[in-house]
């Protein structure tokens, strides 16, 4: 899978999937885009992790529709082209429905789907403009098992991604005359630096035993499927979704 001067864009690239997806890419001879929404010190720490040279800062809140037409702009701007689109930015809100108000309730839903299914419908459309000018290229949406097996605590993130996924088939074919290959990676939970931070022992445990591997997803395992997807040779897996979840959910 050689990516070499391949232009890369990759949202919520400052840490988690984003960032090892980002050194990937740049270990394999891409030059990337490191797209975040504020913290500074956590990009700039990515940046300096990547191999080689030639990567790049794009500081973007992409929940905002305008700052993602912004933003292929200015990375075209940089690099000249686009060749591969990485959508992982995202974000989950607890709001179970039996325990918040309503302000609570239609807020999470609000958030929830401006940065999970609008922003990256809104970076598809303007990335897809420029790769119909250059001959094509590749989108790679990341998406989560919570579209198929639900998510009771936080609805709007299993129904953003659900939705995330039907748009995601829906522009593999639309795209497909156009040479631009659109791919779907679902992981299930995955070990982060902000899992680490976040879970009580309890819920460590209780996600362990999900899976018969009784660990968690490397970032680095979702961000090797990612790659795969963006790879060439891997046009005819075009509306595919790839489940990286360690056998925790299988769907039928």
């Amino acid at each position: 899978m050689g990516f070499e001067d391949k232009k890369v864009l990759i949202t919520g690239a400052s840490r988690g999937i984003g960032k090892a997806t980002a050194l990937a890419f740049a270990e394999k001879g891409a030059k990337v885009g490191v797209n975040f929404r504020s913290n500074l010190e956590e990009a700039q720490k990515t940046l300096a992790e990547l191999s080689r040279d030639g990567h790049q800062l794009f500081q973007k809140d992409i929940s905002k529709k305008e700052n993602c037409k912004t933003l292929v702009d200015e990375f075209v701007s940089h690099y000249g082209r686009l060749d591969i689109l990485i959508n992982n930015a995202g974000i989950s809100i607890f709001h179970e429905i039996d325990q918040v108000d309503f302000d609570h309730w239609t807020h999470a839903w609000e958030e929830t789907f401006k940065t999970n299914l609008f922003a990256t419908a809104n970076m598809a459309y303007c990335a897809a403009q420029m790769m119909m000018k250059t001959g094509g290229g590749r989108i790679v949406n990341v998406s989560s098992r919570g579209a198929f097996r639900g998510e009771p605590t936080k609805p709007a993130y299993g129904a953003s991604k659900a939705a995330l996924n039907a748009m995601s088939q829906s522009l593999a074919k639309k795209l497909a005359p156009h040479n631009i290959y659109v791919g779907v990676v679902a992981p299930g939970f995955t070990e982060t630096e902000m899992a680490a931070k976040t879970l009580t022992p309890v819920e460590r445990e209780n996600l362990l035993r999900e899976s018969p591997f009784k660990r968690m997803a490397r970032p680095e395992e979702v961000a090797h499927a990612i790659l795969f997807l963006a790879s060439e040779g891997a046009e005819y897996s075009s509306g595919t979704i790839i489940d990286v979840n360690g056998a925790s959910y299988l769907r039928g």
